[in-house]
């Protein structure tokens, strides 16, 4: 049983107040949800091929089992029983260790007659009352018949929940996952959240924090080089898979994809980053290093092996050509010459300059450097002198990588057209590759990743794609796009407007406010002929680059990311701005304050969905 602690990888991922509200947040929560939660706990998990086989009823000695993994006591369970607990136990029953931890604890009885009846189905209220144990309750804690209290209790819980089945019915597992899934939000006897009693925190808003669950649940990493699956303690054929973000397959995890794994979930996790560069620096010392310098950028060693391999002890030393292999948290996991794994980076020059960096004996020298925001999300700063090729900001480039160090390419235009499927997995005719990496791009200099599920139903022409390659296979895998999301810019509202045009004179003076923050912005130099209200505001690097007006949507309806207007449904923007107009003036706020009928909402989107748009900017006016 893993232990109830939370592992290092959860304070590098999303640090959320380990405070716990009396009762959690009541959140609508999928099937699928729970079941990962539970498993990621070990409370209940699927067999060899991970099937929860929820529509079979659930016998006595199974639901002991469930609910013992559900205690904080789970660990004190060992492989038998000491004694028979119950004449009907046989001590060496596999269920049997559990039974005997349940009875010591006071969590379950046997009958009438002393017996535990291990084979019978157990009914919603015999399950009720071990949950309602675990929360600290006892039988004596209830009056009247037995079973009407603890039913009673189980509904002012909200632990019925998901739940259809009567008092008497038998259990089914799809029943059993939702108690136990309620059961980690209610409160116990003492008004402590029952998951914080197991060592987890929730979220600021009183959630279970999934994140920190799963993380808790991963082990690994290990690079999937030969034999990795070895390492790995269940049938990885069997297993969900995950690469990058995404779901994917077994198949598409490569050689030098960084890998982690829960048992208990029949999971796996691939990361795909890499890092290819001379190293510049060790820190703190090259006899302890946690942490190395590359192109410029530093990352955490996550790893003991990556932490050996870059010491003195190990075999690369400062000035080295090395590829870092990435895990999830962006740190070191491995480390291994270029030629095993560099590959080839495309992105999009930001900057170039002068760098310093260490040679083999340690001593400092200074050497001209480009600076790449390239198509995995990274950017990277390389060691270019060749006087014969000079790049600029904005060239669009190959970088091979080797040994001996970075070689840089200039690269034309390669446009690529047709409309991204539904699913978000073809291009056109072409099917885009697992793993397929897109930069979107604006004025050269501003630049972001992009998933393909954001491209959905998007037509891609002509002028909105820079660059494209295609793997071995046929597949795009690389695509450098012309700012085809619009999610690289700013939303806000214009509050003030005023733009002069007389003879000579042109002047214009804005004032705009994104995140609740007020900003002026003024110009001699042009007038935009703008008007107040939502806009878009686009930067070039660090400098305003222009203002637009949004588009005007009637809504009549929100629910979830989707926005209706008439007869259709709108997609809102991940990070949609809502702001409430009262008394001409507006106020940032959040959508759940502003929906639910009290107020009438206008969206307002920069282009259509074909094109890439989404609503950016809800306006909420009270009835």
């Amino acid at each position: 049983m893993k232990k109830r602690l939370l592992s290092g990888l959860v304070c590098a991922v999303l640090l959320l107040s380990l405070a716990a509200p009396a009762f959690a947040v009541e959140t609508q929560v999928t099937q699928q949800e729970a079941a990962q939660v539970l498993a990621a706990l070990d409370i209940m998990t699927g067999d060899e091929n991970g099937n929860l086989h929820l529509e079979k009823n659930v016998t006595r000695a199974e639901f002991v089992k469930l609910t013992v993994a559900a205690s904080a006591y789970a660990d004190s369970v060992g492989p038998t029983a000491s004694v028979s607990p119950y004449p009907d136990v046989a001590k060496g029953a596999w269920y049997a260790s559990y039974v005997q931890v349940a009875k010591e604890k006071g969590v379950v009885q046997g009958n009438t007659k002393g017996i535990f009846e291990p084979d019978r189905n157990i009914t919603l209220v015999e399950g009720v009352t071990m949950a309602l144990r675990l929360l600290g309750y006892q039988d004596s804690d209830f009056s009247g018949a037995w079973g009407s209290g603890q039913m009673a209790m189980y509904r002012t819980l909200k632990l019925d929940r998901n739940i259809p089945a009567a008092q008497a019915d038998t259990m089914t597992r799809q029943d059993s996952l939702w108690l136990f899934y309620n059961l980690l939000t209610a409160a116990n006897k003492s008004g402590q959240t029952y998951l914080t009693t197991l060592g987890y925190g929730l979220t600021a808003s009183g959630e279970i924090d999934r994140v920190a669950l799963i993380n808790s649940a991963m082990d690994g990493p290990v690079v999937a080089e030969t034999l990795w699956q070895s390492s790995v303690p269940f049938d990885v054929n069997s297993a969900a898979v995950y690469r990058s973000g995404s779901a994917s397959t077994l198949a598409a995890i490569q050689s030098t994809d960084v890998v982690y794994w829960s048992k208990s979930m029949r999971t796996l996790w691939a990361y795909t980053g890499k890092a290819t560069g001379a190293i510049q620096a060790l820190a703190p010392s090259a006899t302890a290093p946690t942490a190395v310098t590359l192109g410029g950028q530093t990352y955490a060693l996550e790893t003991a092996t990556a932490a050996y391999d870059l010491s003195d002890l190990g075999s690369f030393r400062t000035g080295d050509m090395v590829t870092l292999l990435l895990g999830r948290s962006g740190g070191v996991a491995a480390v291994r010459k270029p030629g095993q794994s560099a590959g080839t980076v495309y992105g999009i020059v930001t900057s170039t300059g002068t760098g310093s960096y260490l040679d083999a004996d340690g001593k400092s020298y200074t050497a001209g450097t480009v600076t790449v925001s390239a198509t995995d999300g990274g950017a990277y700063t390389y060691q270019w002198e060749n006087k014969d090729k000079k790049f600029e900001a904005g060239d669009m480039v190959q970088v091979t990588l080797s040994s001996s160090g970075a070689e840089l390419k200039k690269l034309s235009k390669a446009a690529i057209t047709g409309k991204v499927s539904d699913a978000g997995d073809k291009l056109g005719s072409y099917a885009l590759a697992d793993g397929i990496e897109i930069l979107d791009t604006y004025s050269d200099l501003t630049t972001g990743r992009v998933y393909p599920s954001r491209l959905a139903g998007v037509t891609l022409k002509d002028d909105m794609v820079r660059y494209y390659t295609l793997n071995t296979q046929g597949e795009v895998n690389r695509l450098i796009l012309n700012d085809v999301t619009g999610d690289l810019h700013q939303y806000g509202i214009l509050t003030d407007v005023t733009e002069v045009s007389a003879g000579m004179i042109l002047m214009a003076s804005y004032v705009y406010d994104v995140d609740g923050v007020t900003v002026p912005y003024t110009t001699e130099k042009y007038i935009w002929n703008l008007k107040e209200g939502p806009c878009q505001i686009k930067y070039d690097g660090q400098a305003l680059d222009r203002i637009y007006n949004l588009t005007e949507l009637k809504l009549t309806a929100v629910e979830g990311n989707k926005g209706t207007a008439g007869n259709r449904d709108y997609t809102l923007s991940d990070s949609v701005a809502v702001y409430e107009l009262r008394d001409k003036t507006y106020y940032l706020t959040e959508l759940a304050r502003v929906t639910g009928g009290s107020y009438t909402l206008t969206g307002w989107y920069d282009k259509a969905e074909a094109d890439g748009g989404r609503v950016r900017v809800i306006v909420a006016k009270a009835n």
